[in-house]
């Protein structure tokens, strides 16, 4: 394993401690609603959000403590977002993470509850953590937004509504792009900067934007080139049902070489900040080679 391997590791570890605490004291009735909540939880996954917010806590010098509630409200967040983008109203997928989507499981109506559910106890963990101070209001409210109508449902909404439009126009993508993937990215790193009293607030906001454009534009190449086996999804799909994507506006190969440029951006906005970064531009270049 590589120094980045054990890290990552480590932060996983450490975020998954907080989500087994969250799930152990989950109180909920009746039990198919604790049931399909922990089980789309515990699916697994690479944790990218609360590893970024865990890694940016660490640069700034903020105790880890103080953002694992934040941590654990964004994956939440996270979480019933892809609940409910694997329904059939939305993208129709019958797995996630190599498992049967929850509404496989649960039936529709409970998928539906248990994204509702995740949210909601989200912002409820983030009001309770308005009771900290001004910082940890704007916190909440930062991430409350990045979720919202300003945000990730923005984002998905216009996926919805552009899905087997005829041409695709770069504005239009780049709202998807921002909305419905780079938001949550920016949430996720923004958070211990604003808890930090705004230390570097513009570099960290600039670079998890650059990250967030650069997943998705990962996501649409591995919906071209992937594997149900690495992915432990449906592939081709952005393709057959006419979805708005990076390589049906640029190509297969501009894509890629589109990614290359927003991934040598990240490591650049990284360069200007103090500290030891080199776990961060580990993972720019995780995300741009990363196969799942």
């Amino acid at each position: 394993m590589t120094d980045f391997d054990i890290k990552y590791a480590e932060y996983q570890k450490i975020f998954d401690e907080y989500l087994s605490n969250f799930c152990d004291k989950l109180v909920c009735e009746p039990q198919i609603l604790k049931e399909s909540l922990i089980y789309s939880l515990k699916l697994g996954g690479k944790r990218v959000r609360p590893v970024l917010m865990l890694a940016i806590a660490d640069l700034l010098g903020i105790d880890r403590t103080s953002i694992s509630n934040f941590a654990v409200a964004l994956e939440l967040i996270h979480t019933y977002s892809l609940i409910h983008d694997d329904l059939p109203e939305m993208d129709n997928d019958d797995f996630r993470r190599g498992k049967p989507s929850n509404h496989k499981v649960f039936g529709v109506g409970n998928a539906v509850l248990a994204g509702d559910g995740l949210l909601n106890t989200a912002y409820s963990i983030l009001f309770n953590e308005c009771f900290n101070g001004n910082e940890y209001i704007s916190a909440s409210k930062y991430i409350c937004d990045c979720a919202g109508i300003s945000g990730m449902i923005a984002g998905q909404s216009a996926d919805l509504l552009h899905e087997n439009d005829t041409t695709v126009d770069e504005k239009i993508l780049d709202f998807i792009h921002l909305n419905k993937t780079a938001k949550l990215i920016m949430a996720a790193c923004v958070t211990p900067s604003i808890l930090c009293g705004g230390k570097y607030y513009s570099e960290i906001k600039t670079f998890a934007r650059d990250l967030g454009f650069l997943f998705q534009l990962t996501d649409d190449i591995l919906d071209v080139e992937g594997s149900f086996e690495n992915l432990g999804k449906s592939v081709g799909k952005d393709g057959a049902e006419g979805k708005y994507t990076a390589v049906r506006l640029y190509g297969l190969s501009d894509c890629k070489l589109r990614a290359d440029l927003f991934c040598d951006r990240c490591i650049k906005m990284l360069e200007g900040l103090d500290g030891d970064t080199q776990f961060l531009k580990d993972t720019v270049y995780f995300v741009r080679q990363r196969i799942n």
